[in-house]
């Protein structure tokens, strides 16, 4: 084969790439990526973005993504790329032999000084081994930067200081213009009488003084203008002239030197070109590594896992379409309908199946746009963890290319496109992702069906994965002859004849045209004839059985929801019950060693007081009334000591008018006569004695303790409090957006479980699912009162409030 020949199959495959690019509107997804770039050459870089090459650069990008993602949140303010500039054009202009400005050799003084802040914030081998690695070789020449930010003042004026001669000669043109302001201010004090303005103007760099018309005789001098109406004329004096042509001469001299140390210094600049260019290169792809994790953070997204092998499988859980996300957070418009993507890996073609309208393509552009993000080194808009292999080719026909110039119908066009599809496929072998829209339409239904059916089975041999999407019923049984196809079909809702965007695999779809039909207001008698039309049995027959199997679907899939709410709850419970059975067996643990302790302290005590006591009494001199103090003091410690007979106080007893009574003081019974109010005080007859005593002064008859009546405040009070005084704050806010239903309930009930007060949910709006979810669920609950939605200003209908019993 002949190198033209080569060259011109790469330019095939290059174009068939950069068509898939714009068919998926992955410009349109890097301008968004553009706006979190802190630098206006990384701004540009983002807008035309270069994929990587091969894995290893992916996960060298992907990597990098992570790295600062983690630091940009670690550090307080995040990270800062202030004082980075785009050096490209200024150190081609020195590495040249041009001379720049002194605001440019600024602009590199700076980038120095920032990618020495940001070294300093990012080195660290452990916690990021590849950022760091990054900065190994930069070198960013501090004697280089001391040496500009010296010679030059802040808006790159060169500073006195440079050189000694700049200095000497500024001073001498400061000094020579004070005098010709002295000499001038002299002449506004003599000739004030001819001066029709006392301020000093300026001409063409020339001191003038502003003059009557009619006295320009009497002061003799160079006349520069005058006024529009003529009565002014602007004249500089011959006594200045002589100094202004001197202040001319030093200030031709300053410039000169300023361009000599401007020339010196761009000389120096462009010593360094290759270190300065290698440090403009690492500044940008940190620029561009912190934009993708800022991207991907916004977006919600996660890192995906990228493999090598051609047949790994694609497992992508509720993938949003990266655009629509955009659209969403940025315009607040309908939320996203995420779809699951699970492709194993002996599968090679999915055929999507379903109603106009219904969410077909958003699917395709949804997986070809995630792939890209992947290869890309960006966070996917998923949930758990992404895999997909490395697709070095991602290749896509999608949408109606018919063109009148170029004399091509739409099926033309497909043919086209798809025929440089193949050749890029048989150009650069390894994993291929190819994403077909309407595959064999715009001909004659048999022979695009035929098409179709011989164009998937050609992509299954050569691609990794082959998604697309139709309306011929042919395609829908090729699974069933060949292991390597798989249907996939968009839900139809048949009640409200409306599609809700979900992704079903292993079932066919209806394209349900006459219900789309009937609802867009076609003519019913239309509706009627085509149903006649459409009547042989057999396709009757696989409708219904396509219907049969997707009413089995929801019920499995409402049945496993509800299932998982359960084994939720029920590890919540169980987790719930091993913590307070813990925290119980720590408290009796704890309980015993204290009670141990006060035991043991308690025999230490008595035992001293005791030894005290007999040292006392062996004492020589110890007499009668020594010994009569001792024994009470044992007789003392005996009662203080004595181990008290404990109460059972497992029931409680609370007298009664009536009731038989012991009276404690008199250690004799007697019959409650009446109790006050408070429940405190008893009136006690007790034989023929009538008192009145306290509760604790009374026992039952078996030696039970009365317990004491809990004390009623009453308070009276004008104001009446609702459940509108409750006040919504952070940690009653519960945020279960995004979460399925039996998850969401989790979340709900482990606060409930130890919350006290109202609790405001914020569900969202969307589909109303999760919602109604949520208010079936909570009205089960035994101890929640009531749900309500809440105030507009706290969320309104998409946050529930829920008011605890």
């Amino acid at each position: 084969m002949s190198s033209s020949g080569i060259a011109d199959e790469k330019s095939v495959a290059e174009i068939a790439f950069q068509e898939t690019l714009e068919l998926l509107e992955w410009p349109r997804l890097c301008e968004y990526l553009a706006t979190f770039a802190s630098t206006p050459q990384g701004c540009r870089n983002c807008k035309s973005l270069v994929l990587p090459k091969d894995v290893s650069a992916t996960r060298q990008c992907l990597a990098e993504t992570l790295e600062l993602g983690d630091l940009d949140l670690e550090l307080e303010g995040g990270m800062n790329f202030q004082g980075v500039h785009d050096l490209g054009d200024i150190l081609m202009r020195c590495c040249k032999g041009g001379v720049v400005s002194g605001e440019d050799l600024l602009k590199v003084a700076d980038t120095l000084s920032s990618a020495r802040r940001l070294r300093r914030q990012i080195d660290d081998q452990r916690s990021r081994p590849v950022t760091t690695a990054l900065l190994v070789d930069l070198a960013t020449l501090p004697e280089l930067e001391q040496l500009l930010k010296f010679g030059l003042e802040e808006g790159g004026r060169v500073s006195d200081r440079a050189s000694e001669k700049l200095g000497g000669l500024r001073g001498k043109l400061q000094g020579m213009r004070a005098e010709r302001r002295g000499v001038l201010q002299e002449i506004l004090r003599r000739k004030g009488s001819i001066l029709q303005d006392i301020a000093i103007g300026d001409r063409n760099g020339r001191p003038v003084l502003s003059l009557k018309a009619g006295a320009v005789d009497q002061l003799p001098g160079i006349v520069h203008g005058s006024s529009a109406s003529g009565n002014t004329v602007f004249l500089e004096p011959y006594v200045v002239i002589p100094l202004g042509n001197r202040i001319a001469a030093i200030e031709s001299e300053i410039k000169s030197e300023e361009y000599r140390l401007l020339g010196e210094w761009s000389v120096l600049v462009g010593g360094y070109f290759e270190p300065l260019e290698h440090l403009s290169q690492v500044m940008l792809r940190l620029d561009l590594a912190l934009a993708r994790a800022r991207f991907g953070a916004w977006l919600g997204g996660v890192p995906p896992v990228l493999h090598e092998e051609f047949d790994a499988p694609f497992i992508l859980k509720e993938l949003r379409h990266p655009l629509l996300v955009c659209q969403y957070l940025r315009e607040q418009g309908n939320a996203v309908v995420p779809v699951t993507v699970e492709v194993g890996p002996d599968l090679r073609v999915v055929a999507i199946t379903g109603p106009n309208t219904g969410g077909k393509t958003v699917t395709l552009k949804s997986i070809g746009l995630a792939s890209l993000m992947a290869r890309a080194g960006c966070l996917v808009p998923c949930v758990g963890r992404p895999s997909l292999p490395w697709c070095s080719q991602i290749l896509a026909d999608i949408g109606d290319e018919q063109s009148l110039q170029q004399n091509l119908s739409t099926f033309s066009s497909h043919i086209i496109r798809i025929g440089r599809i193949l050749q890029a496929i048989k150009e650069k072998p390894g994993p291929c992702l190819v994403l077909l829209d309407e595959v064999g339409a715009g001909t004659d239904p048999s022979e695009g069906t035929a098409l179709a059916i011989a164009l998937l089975s050609t992509l299954a041999d050569r691609a990794r994965l082959t998604v697309a999407t139709t309306h011929f019923g042919g395609l829908k049984s090729l699974k069933y002859s060949d292991s390597r196809f798989e249907n996939a079909s968009v839900a139809f809702d048949s009640v409200t004849v409306t599609p809700t965007y979900d992704l079903q695999w292993g079932i066919p779809g209806r394209s349900n045209a006459l219900e789309i039909a009937s609802r867009l207001g076609l003519d019913s008698r239309i509706i009627e004839n085509a149903q006649e039309l459409l009547g042989p049995k057999g396709l009757d027959d696989v409708n219904n059985v396509i219907r049969g199997l997707e009413e089995q679907r929801q019920r499995q899939q409402v049945a496993a929801e509800e299932a998982a709410a359960l084994l939720a709850r029920t590890e919540l419970l169980h987790e719930e019950l091993l913590s307070q059975w813990d925290k119980h067996q720590q408290d009796s643990e704890e309980l015993k060693e204290y009670g141990r302790k006060q035991v043991e302290s308690v025999i230490r005590e008595g035992q001293k007081e005791v030894r005290g006591l007999i040292s006392r009494l062996r004492e020589a001199n110890a007499d009668g009334e020594t010994a009569r103090r001792v024994g009470q003091r044992l007789r003392r410690l005996e009662v203080d000591y004595r181990p008290q007979r404990r109460r059972s106080s497992q029931k409680a007893w609370s007298p009664q008018v009536g009731d038989r009574v012991r009276l404690l003081a008199l250690g004799k019974s007697g019959e409650v006569l009446a109790i006050s109010e408070d429940g405190l005080h008893l009136t006690v007859l007790c034989g023929v004695f009538r008192s009145t005593v306290g509760l604790e002064d009374v026992e039952s008859l078996d030696g039970l303790k009365a317990s004491s009546p809990q004390s009623v405040i009453k308070v009276q009070s004008r104001m009446s409090f609702s459940n509108s005084s409750a006040v919504r704050t952070a940690s009653n806010t519960l945020d279960v957006r995004g979460l399925r239903v039996y998850e969401a309930e989790a979340v709900v009930e482990e606060y409930l479980r130890n919350g006290v007060g109202p609790c405001w949910v914020i569900h969202g709006i969307g589909t109303g699912k999760l919602k109604r979810g949520l208010r079936q669920w909570l009205e089960s609950v035994p101890y929640v009162e009531k749900v309500t939605d809440a105030d507009q200003g706290d969320g309104g209908a998409g946050c529930s409030v829920v008011w605890l019993k």
